[in-house]
């Protein structure tokens, strides 16, 4: 059970209301996630702006961005962004084959893809420190500094609502993703 209100567009708190509006439009109904993110106006601003500054300055395709979700919400056991990454990186184009190995931290297929998830992943468990050599090897696989630094927005905004939602309790209301 959450800790605070779920709320829906007609009760939260009206600071938030435009935001919520326009995730509820996005997603296609209003994800309790966002819906406990409301209770606090400076929460749902955090997000949405964290998501904007993505959204307009960030260079990962879909498929990139939700590989890097389902790394880091598997290495912190967020079992909500887990399911609506599922979803998102099926939507995204990634197969579900590839969404188990970004998860559980095999190989996905694409070499240059799992060196980047290696980053991901490692400084999701180690907080923030990445090794020489995991950092090294993304390099020698294509991935410029400037993605990789890129990378650490990807991973904090993840961080975030894996947090968030351990921290709240947040109840799925997405289809559970497969076990890994």
């Amino acid at each position: 059970m959450p800790r605070v209100p779920v709320h829906t567009l007609d009760d939260a708190p009206e600071q938030t209301r435009p935001t919520l509006e326009t995730l509820s439009k996005k997603m296609g109904k209003l994800l309790n996630i966002h819906a406990l993110m409301a209770h606090s106006p400076v929460v749902l601003a955090t997000y949405a702006a964290m998501q904007e500054a993505i959204a307009t300055h960030g260079t990962f395709d879909g498929k990139t961005r939700e590989a890097i979700a389902l790394a880091v919400g598997a290495a912190d056991n967020c079992d909500y962004c887990q399911s609506a990454h599922t979803l998102g990186g099926k939507a995204a184009g990634l197969d579900a084959d590839t969404m188990l190995a970004a998860r559980a931290g095999r190989p996905t297929g694409d070499d240059r893809l799992d060196t980047l998830l290696a980053v991901a992943r490692e400084a999701t468990l180690d907080v923030g420190a990445v090794q020489d050599g995991t950092w090294k090897q993304a390099q020698a696989a294509g991935w410029s500094d400037q993605e990789l630094t890129e990378a650490f927005a990807h991973i904090a905004a993840n961080l975030y609502t894996n947090y968030f939602n351990h921290y709240v309790g947040t109840e799925l209301d997405v289809p559970q993703a497969p076990a890994v």
